[in-house]
């Protein structure tokens, strides 16, 4: 026994349009075949999803049927005959459906032409680039698996020697023509699926598909500059289309190693050096390597604080497809010294008694401020305490 179409797809029996177009949308997306696998049930209700929209979705399929029921589209039901084909809906327009809404939905649906070839499947590809990959760019070489043109019959699904032949149900155009009353229904050949064409002495080797499985080896080209998360088209570079169809494209997902020392954000890189309490307080230099593979000397500033940046413009990423480069910034980290020899004590204690306001003057003014800012809470409450 069918189950009620407007139960299947979810909507009450009054709503309008646009509801039954958003929740046919919503479970066609749920139950889609790409995204469960082997899931049979799954399959089966993604079949009777499209079978009650296709009859709702029609003005008067859905007259007809909410006078009738299901018996409006079975032979003898609703007033003589079935005029919209077995089942409620023609062969082919199923798959019309879903086209109509999600074209090449999740890069895998196939889209059937006009004249019954199906384009192939878009394929997806993850690669892991390093930093310095990105930096300078490289040709890269992978294998994809996948389906190829049938070499043996070219594509056509024939036996080598013979050839596809006129459909005898539709006369080569792919769809066919029955009336009803005042009804005229074209609807996908049967036959032929739309094709136009039969094949009788199928290819041996793709049994009729025009296209067999095999493994490709692919060159790819890493522009410089490229971000985390870029996306590479190789047109033409998916699935084979079936029966002469076209190929899908290939869609190459890139993401980016994290890097041992550089951290990036758009076109900048960062780094962290620690440097010791001495350079940082007397002044010094150190030498850092950068993605170019050059090396670069950076300055320390006598009274150097920690987290203060040094900009080394131009030491950054390439932007894609431009002219220009980002900067690196070098942030120091002051280390405090450990482990410490019985006379490096001596010298720091002596230093610290010789230590005036002057040689930390942010210290010495936030515990004054703080001393300053407590006081002056202490005597107000005093002062209230009076009153």
């Amino acid at each position: 026994m069918k189950i009620d179409y407007y139960e299947t797809l979810g909507v009450s029996r009054e709503c309008d349009e646009k509801t039954l177009k958003s929740a046919f949308r919503k479970l066609a997306m749920r139950y889609h075949p790409d995204r469960n696998p082997g899931d049979k049930e799954a399959e089966q209700k993604f079949k009777e999803i499209g079978e009650a929209y296709e009859v709702l979705k029609d003005p008067q399929k859905r007259a007809a049927y909410d006078r009738f029921g299901h018996a409006a589209f079975e032979n003898g039901g609703g007033g003589g005959g079935n005029p919209f084909g077995r089942g409620g809906f023609a062969a082919g327009g199923f798959s019309d459906i879903f086209e109509d809404f999600f074209g090449e939905m999740m890069g895998g649906a196939r889209r059937k032409r006009a004249d019954g070839r199906e384009r192939g499947a878009d394929l997806s590809y993850n690669m892991e680039v390093t930093l310095e990959e990105a930096y300078h760019g490289k040709t890269a070489q992978i294998r994809v698996p996948g389906s190829i043109t049938c070499d043996l019959c070219s594509g056509t699904g024939a036996k080598k020697g013979s050839k596809p032949q006129p459909c005898a149900t539709c006369g080569g155009t792919g769809r066919v023509r029955s009336a009803q009353g005042f009804f005229s229904i074209e609807r996908t050949c049967p036959t032929c699926q739309g094709r136009g064409e039969t094949i009788k002495d199928p290819c041996p080797k793709c049994h009729g598909q025009g296209r067999i499985e095999e493994e490709r080896t692919l060159t790819v080209n890493i522009p410089a500059g490229i971000e985390d998360g870029t996306r590479i088209r190789l047109a033409g570079e998916g699935d084979a289309g079936s029966h002469g169809g076209p190929a899908g494209d290939l869609y190459i997902f890139l993401s980016i190693k994290p890097h041992e020392f550089f951290q990036r954000d758009g076109a900048d890189l960062y780094c962290r050096v620690p440097i010791s309490m001495t350079t940082a307080a007397l002044g010094g230099e150190f030498e850092v390597s950068t993605l170019d593979g050059m090396k670069t000397r950076v300055k320390v500033p006598e009274g150097t604080q920690n987290g203060r940046q040094f900009r080394l413009k131009g030491k950054g990423m390439p932007v894609l497809r431009q002219q220009t480069t980002g900067d690196l910034y070098i942030q120091v980290a002051i280390e405090t010294p450990q482990k410490l020899s019985k006379r490096q004590r001596e010298l720091l204690e002596e230093f610290d008694k010789l230590s005036v306001d002057e040689n930390s003057p942010q210290s010495h003014g936030f515990f004054a401020r703080m001393k300053e800012f407590f006081e002056g809470i202490g005597g107000n409450n005093a002062d209230n305490s009076k009153n």
